[in-house]
């Protein structure tokens, strides 16, 4: 019950444009020697009002088919990035080496799964999350004396290695199912080598830190969730740790935009915990595209669209004719999007048409 009143508090605020706020959003390459002249592809946003706003950095996964890295973006994380932004701080979703349009090739593999070395793919991500920090601390709209780094899987893992060895500037970090080596569900590459790097980690981490893994994590499940935590507990590390309840059909996915009602309220308690909170109450959201819902879709559906106006292109929202649905936002292209649309609404018995792309009816 308590998880449906946070969903419908969120919900709320989406259907409220006479308090809609504006944002600031821009498409950044930050510089990076090792990236080339490509640098690290990052999206960027913060409050509409002038002034110098802390920085969170947010550091996404890593697929398990290297062939999606290319088609990453940061613009699919806009939704989440936003709501940092709405409890008043500067956002920065940075991809780092071998990911999306990021220059550079992937540095921070494991390698081999029999003899993986968790400890430098840890601390090589964490290189690119520090150049990114270095990169917008020089910017006047940002508090480089004030920065929070977050991450999810492979990116909690880089977030967790940056925490051992802060750059000046990083006050706290925030970690959604860090860890590396999951070649399958309930399958992590010499795991114990993976329990072994949060050990080394937790001999230098000293800033205050968040550790969130679900119940019902199919690639870090918490019997070795637990194991990550008893590890960079014992040699030091300092951690507020969430066991937190299951979530969808695979907790790992937490942070995402369906999971913003849940993680969004840890965050809020993280940060008050440590006097970290910028506003009283998160702002209001952006202004929502005027688009009618298809008539296809019940209230849950309904609730869904209102997220996909909200989302950044390239996006695309699929239907059937019996009110099942799926979108996705921040694509590489068009035909991505459709694609992605199309295969999280149909299965084998059911067919989905294409109604929206970007803020449009479908042609």
């Amino acid at each position: 019950m308590r998880a449906l009143a946070l969903v419908s508090v969120w919900l709320a605020l989406l259907a409220a444009p006479a308090a809609a706020q504006d944002y600031i959003r821009e498409d950044l390459r930050l510089p990076m020697a090792e990236a080339g002249p490509k640098g690290l592809e990052t999206l960027f946003v913060r409050p509409a009002e002038p002034g110098r706003y802390p920085l969170v950095i947010i550091s996404h996964g890593a697929p398990r088919k290297a062939e999606d890295r290319p088609n990453m973006t940061p613009g699919s994380v806009y939704l989440l990035a936003l709501e940092f932004t709405r409890r008043g701080f500067a956002v920065a979703v940075v991809m780092r080496r071998g990911y999306g349009a990021s220059g550079g090739s992937l540095a921070e593999g494991s390698g081999p799964c029999d003899n993986p070395d968790y400890v430098r793919s840890g601390r090589t991500a964490a290189q690119d999350i520090k150049a990114a920090i270095v990169a917008l601390g020089k910017r006047s709209d940002v508090d480089a004396a004030r920065v929070i780094a977050v991450g999810q899987s492979a990116g909690g893992l880089g977030t967790v290695a940056l925490a051992a060895d802060p750059p000046p500037g990083l006050i706290a970090a925030i970690n959604f199912a860090g860890g590396r080596g999951s070649r399958a569900d309930f399958d992590v590459c010499t795991e114990n080598r993976l329990v072994d790097a949060f050990g080394v980690f937790g001999k230098t981490s000293r800033l205050p830190m968040l550790w969130v893994y679900t119940a019902n994590d199919h690639f870090f499940e918490p019997k070795l969730a637990e194991k990550f935590h008893d590890a960079f507990k014992a040699d030091g590390g300092r951690v507020q740790f969430i066991r937190a309840p299951a979530f969808g059909k695979d907790g790992h996915s937490l942070f995402s935009i369906s999971g913003i009602p849940r993680w969004t309220a840890y965050v809020d308690n993280f940060l008050a915990d440590n006097n970290l909170t910028q506003r009283a109450a998160p702002a209001p959201l952006p202004p929502l595209p005027a688009l009618a819902p298809p008539s296809q879709l019940n209230a849950r559906g309904r609730e869904s669209f209102d997220r996909y106006r909200l989302a950044l292109g390239s996006k695309a929202f699929a239907v059937s004719s019996d009110g099942y649905f799926g979108w996705q936002s921040g694509r590489r292209s068009m035909d991505d999007a459709r694609r992605g649309a199309l295969k999280l609404c149909e299965d084998e018995k059911r067919k989905c048409d294409i109604v929206f792309v970007d803020n449009a009816p479908a042609p």
